[in-house]
């Protein structure tokens, strides 16, 4: 890999540096916890407020809608005005919509704030990993680890947010708006956590111990196409490979498991978050075996060739699911620790912003698509408790998607991956 000319951060000092990742990992925790505190109040607003479950879906729906653009619109943001403002701009915007969901006075205004805070969660996102990539960038640095600390920080908020009726159990008891009312709480947390650290970016961002010029170029969209052709290969792997983990972990594997392998709702829930949970302590620890070893590429092609072994297992084998689902937690962890590194590696440090916000775009279109396709195909083909067989074309779909992600990234080790591309990197 070719370096690019930048401002070295390596006078800055590592305490600082980890300072950092701990509060841009905080803003996430809240970010993350906000996302995920719709489902566990669906129930008492279906039964104090009468809402429909097509209105509860779209609470959470609605959040996607707006990034399939405007995502892309932030990583420019990022570039031009820095991670540290936007990472409290965004969460201002996040804790304005936080508010409007927990405090207004109908179905309306609810929806507003979620508009609201997912315009905002996803760009402080972006802001985030450009954070961490600014005070990681650089030899021995650790910057997959560090991003990797970050993503598994932010799915702690998650798994909060799913505990969150047994931790506040006499705010559930009380209805929907005091657990919703924790959840903004959580929203003025993070946006505490990127006051400071805005704060204390300014100091080496001033004496240039970071990277800089983010401000000096203008953008234009043919800058789109100088990315290079080892970018576009990661950002194809990127919408397949999040178009099949989170279109089928998300939103089809419960239905499946219970469908298909005899499981009931409770055991095919608790299988499904298995993955999710080891991720938040399998990430960090791949994403420090990345920078131990000084390779990207390698890695990120065997997470991506573990999803489709995960997909055949669980269609074509009588094997336990215990099996497929381990192959799709070290898939879940693997691929996120490597994937955003490796992007801080392939462009410019005063492009990743707009690289990693068109990944972002590309990203929520292909979930969307997905969960669009996959339902069709099964609806099509009439696939239930009684016609398990139905499902067959829902995993062919995932299958050969996630075989496209794998050949790209092959493509990916083959153009900027191998041994002689990484050690120049």
């Amino acid at each position: 890999m070719t370096p690019t000319p930048h401002a070295s951060p390596a006078a800055v000092s590592r305490t600082r540096a980890w300072l950092v990742v701990l509060l841009v990992a905080l803003s996430g925790y809240g970010n993350y916890y906000c996302y995920d505190a719709i489902g566990p109040v669906a129930d008492l607003l279906q039964q104090q407020r009468g809402f429909s479950d097509a209105q509860i879906g779209l609470l959470n729906a609605i959040y996607s809608l707006p990034n399939v653009v405007l995502v892309l619109v932030g990583g420019l943001l990022v570039d031009r005005f820095g991670a540290a403002f936007m990472t409290l701009a965004t969460g201002l915007v996040c804790l304005a919509g936080a508010l409007f969901t927990a405090f207004s006075p109908d179905f309306t205004g609810m929806a507003l704030g979620r508009l609201l805070f997912g315009i905002g969660a996803e760009t402080m996102g972006i802001a985030s990993l450009a954070a961490v990539a600014d005070y990681f960038h650089g030899p021995g640095r650790n910057v997959a680890l560090a991003m990797g600390v970050t993503l598994a920080i932010g799915r702690i908020g998650s798994y909060s947010a799913d505990m969150s009726p047994t931790w506040f159990a006499t705010a559930y008891a009380q209805g929907w708006q005091p657990p919703l009312v924790i959840a903004a709480v959580m929203a003025v947390t993070s946006c505490v956590a990127a006051l400071v650290y805005w704060g204390i970016d300014r100091g080496p961002r001033r004496a240039g111990l970071l990277p800089t010029s983010r401000t000096g170029e203008p953008f234009v969209w043919r800058d789109l196409l100088h990315f290079g052709r080892a970018y576009w290969y990661l950002l194809v792997l990127c919408v397949l490979w999040y178009a099949v983990i989170l279109a089928f972990r998300s939103t089809f594997s419960i239905k499946y498991f219970q469908h298909v392998h005899g499981l009931d709702l409770a055991e095919a829930g608790e299988m499904n978050s298995y993955v999710f949970l080891a991720a938040v302590f399998a990430t960090p620890a791949f994403g420090w075996l990345c920078d131990r070893r000084g390779r990207y590429a390698p890695f990120l092609m065997f997470g991506a060739l573990l999803l489709p072994v995960a997909l055949a297992v669980l269609a074509l084998t009588p094997w336990s699911l215990w099996i497929a689902t381990a192959l799709i937690g070290i898939s879940y962890s693997l691929v996120p620790a490597v994937m955003w590194p490796l992007a801080s590696r392939l462009v410019a440090p005063q492009r990743l912003g707009t690289a990693i916000g068109l990944m972002w775009v590309v990203q929520n279109a292909g979930i969307g698509g997905a969960n669009v396709v996959a339902g069709w195909l099964n609806d099509r083909a009439g696939a239930s408790a009684t016609n398990p067989a139905g499902y067959d074309a829902m995993m062919a779909f995932f299958g050969a998607a996630s075989v496209g992600g794998l050949l790209c990234a092959v493509l990916l080790w083959w153009t900027a991956g191998r041994r002689q591309h990484e050690l120049r990197g």
